[in-house]
């Protein structure tokens, strides 16, 4: 059975630096692509990086590139997010996902599975 775990929230002042953990289980890691999305209060989820099964490709949503960084350790079963600079506006339980292919994918329905999310919240 596949399971993504994520790890790493909590409550961040403004400007600070967070670093988020999602380890798979129950599958050859490095077969899946993996993702990040957060779902802010009251709003849609949304994707914001995924990155290739080798890690040599990334993706990320135009907004967040130079702050957040997507990285992954095939050896270890895990996808990091990195985010640096935060605002409030990042108050988001955010999710990493996972899917058994090779192209990168950055909507929702293009991922397999999910993790329960982690929390993070910046105060101003």
């Amino acid at each position: 059975q596949v399971q993504l775990v994520e790890s790493g929230g909590g409550l961040v002042q403004a400007g600070g630096s967070l670093r988020l953990s999602c380890a798979m289980s129950g599958c050859t890691f490095s077969w899946y692509i993996t993702g990040w999305f957060r779902q802010a209060p009251g709003k849609e989820r949304e994707f914001v990086a995924a990155i290739s099964r080798s890690g040599d490709f990334t993706h990320y949503q135009d907004s967040e590139k130079g702050r957040f960084t997507i990285s992954r350790d095939n050896a270890k079963n895990t996808v990091h997010w990195e985010m640096s600079s935060l605002k409030p506006e990042d108050t988001a339980v955010y999710y990493c996902a996972a899917d058994h292919t090779v192209a990168i994918e950055t909507t929702a329905q293009g991922y397999d599975y999910w993790g329960q999310g982690t929390r993070v919240t910046v105060a101003s």
